[in-house]
């Protein structure tokens, strides 16, 4: 059987090529009626023809392809994030392709370059530490990129990140109104703007309360693992805090490990908060509190903001900030019901 061209589908469908050029691609199909979109596509299945994007990326100079780099896939934080802009590049006609980086700078450059060398017409990066040599070559190169729920301390980039100062804010005033006054936080790695902006966002809340920070502690990572390491010095304090907010929730899961290998019960000893309401915490034993962020959104928004650089470099670099919300269950009670000791 001979090869079907894009010539045989238009005739097929009795409309002009370049109609049926747009009517195949999902950045242009809108320009036509849905009739005649879906009278094309019917005589492209009809002919067995495939649009030849190589040969298309070759015209426009796009491979309508993007990358993005996450930090830890086992995360349960990112897969929405990942749906989110997935959806919103599979609207505009791009591809994704995803790589975990798992939180090794190496991986992280590697993926990126092994990326660009596929010519990605940009990429989100999740995986972004404060000073970071990978986005400083970014910047001065023409690539479009965006962070996602990281950003760096040096400014010239566009981001899409949670506003975590208001967010440990929203944390820190549930406790206090609780009746809590000693509330310690068990922090995330500080070489991540998460970390740090929450851990600055904690010290600035118990301080515009008249509180002192008291002791905490920082996690090396966000994992289970790496609050469980850290845990026990803050839950071992000889003026043990009375409540905990947790850099995440998977660091919220660890301090509640360490409390049980030291006979503590939440909340009947401490109450704890975390952060991002992951999709199991409200199955844990306590249910968990945290600080909500939509995690689709980030990602939705991020890809929106890296088309609108793809399509116009003059775009602004800015930082979109997206707001918390407080999600109030069973691991927070009021301080009259935890011991004072």
């Amino acid at each position: 059987m001979a090869t079907r061209n894009l010539k045989d589908v238009a005739r097929l469908a009795g409309v002009h090529p370049a109609t049926a050029s747009r009517a195949l691609n999902e950045r242009t199909a809108s320009m036509v009626s849905p009739e005649t979109a879906e009278r094309v596509r019917e005589a492209a299945v009809a002919l067995g023809y495939r649009v030849n994007r190589v040969a298309r990326g070759l015209k426009t100079r796009r491979s309508h392809t993007i990358g993005m780099l996450i930090p830890d896939i086992t995360n349960p934080f990112f897969p929405g994030m990942v749906r989110g802009a997935e959806d919103r590049l599979h609207e505009a006609g791009y591809t994704l392709v995803l790589a975990d980086t798992d939180n090794d700078p190496v991986q992280d450059r590697r993926h990126r370059d092994v990326m660009l060398e596929r010519q990605v017409d940009g990429l989100l990066l999740a995986t972004s530490r404060r000073r970071d040599p990978v986005i400083e070559e970014l910047i001065g190169s023409d690539v479009p990129f965006v962070l996602v729920n990281r950003t760096v301390d040096r400014g010239r980039v566009a981001a899409v990140i949670p506003d975590d100062h208001a967010g440990m804010a929203l944390a820190v005033d549930h406790l206090y109104d609780l009746g809590h006054r000693r509330i310690s936080h068990v922090a995330g790695p500080s070489i991540t703007s998460s970390g740090a902006r929450r851990a600055e966002g904690f010290v600035a809340a118990v301080r515009a309360l008249g509180l002192d920070p008291g002791v905490g502690a920082e996690a090396s990572a966000f994992t289970i693992e790496a609050g469980h390491a850290v845990a026990g010095e803050v839950l071992g304090a000889h003026r043990r805090p009375t409540a905990i907010v947790a850099a995440n929730d998977l660091v919220a899961l660890g301090v509640l490990d360490a409390a049980n290998a030291q006979g503590l019960s939440c909340p009947a000893d401490f109450s704890l908060v975390g952060f991002n309401d992951m999709s199991f915490v409200d199955r844990l034993q306590p249910s968990l509190t945290t600080v909500r962020i939509d995690e689709y959104e980030l990602g939705l928004r991020a890809a929106r903001l890296l088309l609108s650089l793809i399509d116009d470099p003059s775009t602004p670099r800015e930082t979109v900030m997206l707001a918390f919300e407080l999600v109030v269950r069973d691991s927070t009670t009021a301080l009259a019901a935890t011991p004072s000791t």
